[in-house]
């Protein structure tokens, strides 16, 4: 059998910026963005509310809808997200994500503080 892919979309708190992501893994990756495990963009910009999210078959399902939807304006990725979250509500503890959760991420990356979300 093989496992679902997911892609999902990011944001900061004042919801200027847009990072998606693909994974197989979404409750964990989101909780990897939220405790800043990794640099890149979602730490330079802050990027850690779950705003949006799709369960696709496969993985390689999951990288095509990625790539299709980095080309897409700005304004289409907008009426997407709002199909499905019209107020772009955080969905992080939609998938589970609580506390304890991030908190065993963040030992599992040694990060000491857990960055706290406005």
């Amino acid at each position: 059998m093989t496992k679902g892919g997911y892609i999902y979309i990011m944001t900061n708190k004042w919801k200027k910026v847009l990072y998606i992501g693909v994974t197989n893994d979404l409750k964990r990756r989101v909780a990897e963005h939220i405790v800043v495990a990794n640099n890149g963009f979602t730490k330079r910009y802050n990027a850690d509310r779950l705003i949006y999210y799709e369960l696709l078959p496969d993985i390689e399902a999951a990288i095509r809808r990625e790539k299709q939807l980095k080309n897409w304006h700005r304004e289409w990725k907008n009426n997407l997200i709002a199909t499905q979250n019209p107020t772009w509500r955080d969905l992080s503890e939609d998938i589970g994500i609580t506390k304890e959760w991030l908190g065993m991420v963040a030992e599992a990356y040694n990060i000491q503080k857990i960055p706290e979300q406005s």
